[in-house]
């Protein structure tokens, strides 16, 4: 078997090590990421009970966990990725490239009518350590989100998603503008502090 090189294994020591990481198998949580949609839901509040949800990037359904709860047993939430994810009880998932016109049209019949409240996003790309390759990869994973709110978000409804400072952030800043009346950014706690990575909040969709 291959040795671990070093950068990785002071990754898997930092992941253990992570009391995000613990919390979260204390608590039964499927990733530490739900404690960003946690803080980003104490303080903006844009999930409740009775909501529709839609989840892109899914896997492994940590944001889900977060979102059913929330929703409660009124409430819907539609969760998609290209990779597998275990069930969750109360979440449909579909798997596949939402962006292609199957998955599409599975997300819309899962919607059975209804527009959506609330589209959340933790999408990244596959990280190669080369910001000229990785930043683009992941202005376009929020481009192709933002479009997709764009299709199913009713009015007044909130857009989520996780975006890197960096080229192209301004530009997808201002075009999210020009959809919702208010957009902020927001850096949780669990999010590592020497990562790009923030959050953008956007609320009260002004309609297609």
């Amino acid at each position: 078997m291959a040795k671990k090189r070093p950068s990785s294994k002071a990754w898997l020591k930092e992941h253990r090590d992570d009391p995000y990481v613990q919390q979260a198998q204390r608590e039964g949580y499927r990733s530490r990421a739900c404690y960003k949609l946690l803080e980003l839901q104490e303080k903006d509040k844009f999930i409740r009970p009775g909501m529709t949800v839609l989840d892109l990037g899914s896997a492994p359904g940590g944001w889900s966990q977060v979102a059913i709860a929330r929703v409660g047993d009124h409430g819907k939430v539609i969760a998609s990725d290209i990779l597998p994810m275990d069930g969750l009880a109360g979440v449909t998932f579909i798997e596949g490239d939402f962006t292609e016109v199957q998955v599409f049209d599975s997300i819309i019949a899962a919607l059975d009518g209804k527009q959506v409240d609330v589209v959340i996003s933790d999408m990244a790309p596959n990280m190669s350590g080369v910001s000229a390759v990785d930043q683009p990869r992941a202005i376009y994973l929020v481009e192709l989100a933002l479009d997709m709110a764009q299709q199913v978000l009713a009015p007044g409804g909130t857009f989520v998603t996780k975006v890197f400072h960096g080229e192209g952030f301004d530009q997808v800043f201002q075009a999210t503008k020009g959809y919702f009346v208010k957009v902020l950014t927001r850096k949780p706690k669990a999010s590592r502090p020497r990562s790009r990575e923030v959050y953008m909040v956007a609320k009260e969709f002004r309609g297609p």
